[in-house]
């Protein structure tokens, strides 16, 4: 396909640093992180604990996100994708492949140090899940089980690094895995027509924008709801106001375009994490 976005040679670009972040989709990345902090501090990992696990998370985040653009290089340049710094030049391919590969150490040495089972989940179902999405799922009707596992088990990779060693309860798990698949739906929204263009057809492609808004809307409250009625004891009154919350949210995401769905999403996400580490 030809090249219809390209840097001009003499052109400044974004500084280093912000264009590895940009190619390594720096926003949704941090998310994450924030996600796993949060358990950490819910699961009472010791501090230095929390950190390793914390920090193996955002590694592997940062290999999933410069994995991903280093592979859609060729389709980013076809469809003019201009605010991917390595479709437009700005980052040179070589640096982010070497970034990827740093980031990949620094993923496995720091895992291994939260303990054997965090390194074997976080390794394989969280971040690998993001690697096999990227190297081939992303354009299947099964797009959504990388996002359902990685979501679903990053509780997991917090709580097997805790005192306990064991993984997360059911309800954590569910809760995770819909709120994973509901971000990965409204995530794609912006780019269907682009996708469509390049082969890409995943499960938001076949059932279509409306079917993806609405899917989304049902399975990121029903998150809220696992994370209310999950743990034992009766919820408090304030946890049904997030509840109602997360609700109007979740309404957001079916009357509002572009990039605004999954902020929304992202938004519920950290809702449910302040649930998870309030509620007991």
């Amino acid at each position: 396909m030809p090249v219809t976005t390209r840097a001009r040679p003499g052109l400044p670009g974004p500084p280093p640093v912000r264009a590895l972040l940009a190619a390594a989709h720096g926003g949704p990345a941090l998310a994450v992180t924030v996600v796993a902090g949060l358990l950490a501090v819910r699961g009472g990992l010791r501090p230095l604990d929390a950190v390793v696990v914390t920090a193996a998370v955002l590694a592997g985040q940062l290999t999933v996100g410069w994995g991903n653009d280093l592979l859609d290089l060729r389709r980013d340049r076809a469809v003019g994708r201009t605010d991917k710094p390595l479709a437009v030049g700005s980052l040179p391919v070589g640096r982010a492949a070497r970034a990827l590969a740093v980031a990949a150490a620094a993923c496995l040495v720091l895992s291994a140090l939260a303990g054997w089972r965090t390194a074997l989940v976080n390794a394989t179902l969280a971040t690998g899940a993001g690697h096999a999405y990227n190297l081939g799922l992303k354009a299947t009707v099964w797009s959504w089980a990388p996002y359902a596992c990685a979501f679903g088990t990053l509780p997991s990779v917090v709580t097997l690094a805790g005192p306990d060693r064991a993984w997360a309860p059911l309800w954590m798990t569910g809760a995770g895995a819909a709120l994973g698949v509901g971000a990965h739906l409204l995530n794609t929204l912006p780019d269907l027509a682009d996708d469509e263009r390049t082969g890409v057809r995943g499960l938001p492609h076949r059932i279509g924008a409306r079917g993806s808004r609405v899917l989304a809307a049902a399975l990121l409250p029903a998150a809220s709801l696992l994370t209310v009625l999950g743990p034992e004891g009766r919820p408090p009154a304030w946890a049904w106001a997030a509840v109602a919350l997360v609700i109007v949210l979740a309404v957001l995401t079916l009357v509002t375009r572009g990039r605004a769905p999954f902020r929304a999403a992202v938004a519920i996400a950290l809702v449910d994490v302040a649930l998870l580490v309030a509620v007991r």
